[in-house]
């Protein structure tokens, strides 16, 4: 019942806002986690995509990683060392 509740918001979500992406069942092969500013900022590598997927949180995170998750999330881009990055920003994450 759950799982139809989450998907069924993840819908809603992707409507709402054309430019969200929600992919289910993804699996994670690196989380790593650290400070920025009053925020752990959380990096994802996932299974079968080059690009960063990166989520802000409060407070520490058990390790994601080998879990498959449901993500919602949004291109975007970064600049680093003058470098333009694509990223992807997480609005919502699950574990499957």
């Amino acid at each position: 019942m759950a799982n139809i509740n989450s998907n069924k918001l993840a819908k809603q979500l992707t409507e709402r806002h054309p430019k969200l992406v929600h992919t289910d069942n993804i699996k994670v092969i690196s989380h790593v986690q650290r400070e920025f500013d009053d925020w752990l900022l959380n990096t994802l590598m996932l299974e079968n995509i080059d690009v960063p997927f990166k989520y802000k949180r409060k407070k520490l995170y058990k390790s994601l990683q080998g879990q498959r998750v449901n993500i919602t999330y949004y291109p975007d881009h970064e600049t680093i060392a003058g470098l333009d990055i694509e990223i992807m920003r997480i609005v919502r994450i699950k574990v499957s």
